[in-house]
């Protein structure tokens, strides 16, 4: 059996856990590695709200919990920092949560890009 590298991206949310969770499931041998990810637009402030570093510091503990580091990241083009990182770590498999909320409705053009860019990647929508 060919070799997982799963990916999945967060939010600032402590319901992301499932995500994580999901992503830990998918994991068939210890060949299989888990990543766990969370790009900020470099323009927006980090830890804006008031439960964000709580929250935060909640899915860390989460990653580490299935022996995955939660890799924050600032960018000016989060799209391309995700893919790259994709490519950097030769993903197979892309957990992310579903849109339900203006908030994450960005969300929908970003995994349509990511799924145009990362042609072999498996996407696994929550």
């Amino acid at each position: 059996m060919e070799e997982k590298n799963i990916l999945v991206c967060v939010t600032q949310q402590k319901t992301c856990k499932r995500l994580i969770l999901n992503g830990y499931n998918m994991i068939e041998n210890k060949e299989d590695k888990l990543y766990v990810i969370h790009v900020v637009n470099e323009k927006e402030k980090f830890l804006n709200k008031e439960n964000d570093g709580e929250a935060l510091e909640y899915l860390f503990c989460a990653s580490k919990e299935v022996g995955a580091d939660l890799t924050v990241l600032r960018s000016k083009n989060i799209i391309s920092t995700m893919i790259d990182f994709a490519k950097e770590h030769n993903i197979t498999h892309i957990v992310m949560g579903s849109s339900v909320s203006q908030e994450t409705e960005g969300q929908e053009s970003i995994r349509y890009k990511l799924k145009e860019s990362l042609c072999d990647v498996e996407f696994v929508i929550l």
